[in-house]
């Protein structure tokens, strides 16, 4: 959120302040899910490796679209607001916006920006289905392979 304020700064467009809304109110909900579990040190299983990513996701997906919702110049609903945020990261292409040409440069910058990580995570997860056998994956099998002990 910081990278898109300043976008909004430097072209006095007026969204800044969502973005900074949107950066306190993802502030407090990392916070508030890290410090009860700060000085956890289990290994994670796979049940909760998969909770992890679908969580992650619908965090991600969700606190993405504060700042169509906290903007004034788009004057988006909550649904369109979410629509866009996760047509983003997921790169369907799909928009709910009108008249792009018209919207504050800031915010044209985070849709941009959504699409660039969606567009990375799918990369990431190709790489991560063509070589299976690499980093978490590979110990999660060696541990998974050894013999019970009795």
């Amino acid at each position: 959120m910081i990278i898109p304020g300043l976008v909004a700064l430097i072209y006095r467009d007026g969204a800044g302040r969502a973005f900074t809304q949107t950066f306190f109110v993802a502030l407090a909900i990392g916070s508030m899910l890290w410090w009860p579990n700060r000085k956890e040190k289990g290994e994670l299983k796979s049940r909760e490796g998969f909770l992890i990513v679908v969580l992650f996701w619908t965090v991600l997906g969700s606190v993405g679209a504060l700042p169509f919702i906290f903007s004034e110049s788009p004057n988006l609903t909550i649904t369109d607001a979410f629509f866009e945020s996760f047509s983003g990261l997921t790169t369907t292409g799909a928009t709910t916006l009108v008249g792009l040409d018209s919207l504050p440069h800031a915010i044209l910058f985070y849709r941009q920006m959504l699409q660039w990580f969606g567009g990375w995570d799918h990369r990431v997860g190709g790489c991560d289905t063509a070589y299976p056998r690499r980093g978490w994956d590979a110990a999660l099998s060696r541990r998974n392979a050894r013999p019970a002990e009795r």
